[in-house]
């Protein structure tokens, strides 16, 4: 007797918790791009690179038809890189008092 693997609901939490990467990141880059209206280039030029890893992560990760996400290795490590360079941006943020 052989056995399928159930794969239950992992597939849906994988699906939520990358959306919920995604709105974290779209939060992050929305708050570097109103900081970067009202100050100097130094803040413009994080916004730059916050909506270029922002771009780069949703573009590589999200397959609009499904809703899914690619799981090959080096898209990962790219996205995790990605996310925790945004999540840096976001503690200087919150640090700096936006």
């Amino acid at each position: 007797m052989t056995t399928s693997r159930d794969p239950g609901l992992q597939p849906e939490r994988t699906r939520l918790a990358w959306r919920r990467t995604a709105l974290a990141m779209t939060v992050v880059t929305t708050l570097t791009v109103r900081l970067a209206l009202h100050r100097g280039p130094a803040e413009a030029a994080s916004a730059v690179l916050a909506v270029l890893g922002w771009a780069t992560a949703i573009a590589l990760c999200w397959r609009p038809a499904t809703g899914t996400s690619r799981t090959d290795g080096r898209i990962l490590a790219m996205v995790g890189l990605t996310t925790a360079g945004i999540a840096l941006l976001g503690t200087v943020l919150v640090l700096r008092g936006l």
